[in-house]
């Protein structure tokens, strides 16, 4: 796990440029702060921050192989979780290591097969090559989109980074963000291969980017396709547990200290209790770690999206599979420091507006790297198996836009309330939403005698597989990168993806509740209370000095009109929502706050060129 950047400049020596490569790598000495290099060659520059996590003194980049032809270099960020067996098979076809890492396996198969490589990766990744017996830069990005992946034209070449900042450190590029990537910075759809950064883009999950002296060239080498599934229940359920004891078993492999982070819900407490009896076997302990919130236990109140508080069903799991176990407990004070909101938009790049639930996220990950390097996270399951609200929702199953949007109005309200009038009039989110979700539908594929049900659930899947787990897979990733923590994610896998996918609706919910293939595939390894637990969604502060503390902070925003967030927000209404009595219960006044607070943070740190006309 690492951060990588780099410089296509066909029109240049790039070895006079050194100055600009060490700034664009260390920007993201965060993602790498074990290890530094540069590597530069003619038209082409490569830089890498390193997260040491295999072969520890041998896996340095840019590592480079020397051919006849000429030099092939690589920057890698991420893990291929079969490099073992790919290793022994390009020994069998003549080639030689002098490492262990995973790295130098990727580079000589990449030289074996060239961009074909990805065909054979089974991992999360994000690596670009520089083959210079072609003058030709290769990106290749994981099929999940787990790890991020950037990049930026220029007119005789191209910029790329693991995160925007990397490219923006480069003159070349612009720090502007127009209309169009305000609409899709405002609503949580995820458009393959937008980067809100005007001139940027995403090489997109599953894809091959090339870049030569002709110009630019995309190849998709995975996308989730429709396949008929024959297998009985027994059998799939079989087929589940057989994928995940595989999965986890290759995802525990590390030179460093590894753990789990677990909520007490189905998806993380049926990993951690896999990994554990995996680990047992070695005469090895699982440290877990989960996050609380001060007084929550206490005085949890129940509400129509969280039934119950995940402490108690953490503890369970925690016995019953025998594991290391520590509760990250955060206040409310910690969650709404000024400070921490920063290093979030720092991390993220981008006002997101998550709030507490990305604060907290950071401060999990900050605490949880003083003890470990990897973590193992149950991210992604609701997603594959079927696990939100929305999944059962009539009204969200049956509207004609991407279903979590329905489930959200209801639950958070609108945050947009916020914003300007006129801004909102030109943005017309409406109408983007609407094309969005006509062009994320439109091929996705049907079974020959599918039933209208069983398709419109495929389709509800398929949405949420292809774009809103990438909002999360990005979180994830940003807020533990920002402190030097590798986090894995079994339930990517796409080979587990593939196969429930295909799964029919029928058989993912053959029991009437959520997630019921994974609640059977790992009983023998749950407590009961969580085999019977309800599904609940990632925890959020109840504490009321939370919400109070981002009104003051929005008060104080409110006694500086000349800043430019007032560009973006109706100062009346974020007004109205700092001055409300019970900021507790009002969901979107709160997240309009968060929202608000968010936008100042990341035009003080970025300073973006906005074009609104």
């Amino acid at each position: 796990m690492c951060g990588i950047t780099g410089w296509v400049s066909y029109d240049r020596d790039l070895t006079a440029e050194a100055t600009t490569l060490h700034a664009m790598t260390e920007t993201m000495a965060c993602r790498g702060p074990d290890d530094r290099g540069t590597w530069a060659e003619g038209p082409a520059a490569l830089g890498h921050r390193r997260l040491a996590i295999i072969d520890l003194p041998g896996g340095r980049q840019p590592m480079s192989l020397d051919t006849p032809e000429g030099t092939v270099a690589l920057v890698y960020s991420g893990e291929a979780y079969n490099f073992t067996e790919l290793r022994r098979e390009l020994a069998g076809r003549g080639h030689r290591f002098t490492t262990g890492s995973d790295t130098e396996v990727v580079l000589h198969a990449y030289v074996e097969w060239g961009d074909a490589v990805a065909e054979r990766l089974n991992g999360m990744y994000a690596f670009a090559v520089w083959d210079g017996r072609h003058d030709k830069l290769v990106m290749i990005r994981d099929r999940m989109g787990v790890k991020p992946f950037y990049y930026y034209r220029t007119p005789d070449g191209v910029l790329f980074g693991s995160e925007p900042k990397a490219i923006l450190a480069n003159p070349l590029a612009r720090s502007r963000v127009t209309l169009d990537g305000l609409r899709e910075l405002l609503v949580m759809i995820k458009t393959p291969g937008h980067a809100v950064w005007d001139g940027m883009r995403e090489v997109e999950p599953g894809t091959v980017v090339t870049v030569d002296r002709t110009g630019l060239s995309t190849r998709a080498y995975w996308c989730l396709r429709t396949r008929p599934h024959e297998d009985d229940r027994d059998t799939t359920i079989a087929t589940v547990r057989t994928l995940l004891d595989d999965i986890v078993r290759r995802q525990l492999v590390a030179d460093v200290p590894r753990c789990t982070l677990l909520s007490g819900g189905l998806d993380s407490s049926a990993m951690t209790a896999i990994a554990a009896r995996q680990l047992a076997e070695r005469d090895e302990t699982v440290r877990s770690f989960a996050v609380d919130f001060a007084g929550q236990a206490e005085n949890f109140v129940a509400d129509e999206l969280r039934g119950t508080p995940d402490t108690p069903f953490v503890h369970d799991v925690a016995r019953l599979a025998g594991t290391d176990h520590q509760d990250i407990v955060l206040d409310a004070r910690s969650l709404a420091d000024p400070t921490l909101r920063e290093h979030v938009i720092r991390a993220r790049d981008l006002p997101t507006g998550f709030g507490d639930m990305d604060a907290s996220l950071l401060l999990l990950f900050r605490a949880v790297r003083q003890k470990s390097t990897v973590a193992l996270s149950g991210e992604s399951a609701d997603e594959v198996f079927g696990g939100y609200l929305q999944f059962f929702d009539e009204e969200a199953r049956g509207a004609d836009t991407f279903p979590w949007l329905v489930s959200f109005g209801r639950h958070f309200g609108d945050d947009g309330d916020v914003l300007r009038p006129d801004l909102v009039k030109h943005l017309d989110l409406d109408r983007y939403i609407a094309d969005s979700y006509r062009t994320a539908v439109a091929g996705i594929e049907r079974l020959a005698g599918e039933s209208d049900f069983e398709y419109r659930m495929r389709q509800i899947c398929h949405l949420h597989l292809t774009r809103f787990v990438r909002i999360l897979l990005d979180r994830k990733d940003r807020m533990s990168m920002a402190t030097g923590l590798e986090v894995r994610v079994p339930f990517c896998d796409h080979r587990l993806v593939e196969y429930v996918y295909n799964t029919p609706w029928a058989l993912k919910s053959f029991d009437g509740r959520e997630k019921s293939l994974l609640r059977e595939a790992t009983r023998d390894v749950l407590p009961r209370s969580v085999y019977d637990r309800v599904k609940s969604p990632y925890p959020s502060t109840q504490d009321p000095r939370y919400a109070s503390a981002l009104q003051e902070q929005a008060k104080d925003l409110l006694a500086r009109p000349s800043h430019r967030v007032f560009d973006l927000v109706d100062r009346d209404r974020v007004r109205q929502a700092a001055e409300r009595e019970d900021p507790v219960s009002g969901q979107a006044a709160r997240r309009g706050l968060e929202r608000t607070l968010d936008l100042a943070q990341w035009l003080d740190l970025y300073s973006p060129e906005l074009v609104l006309g």
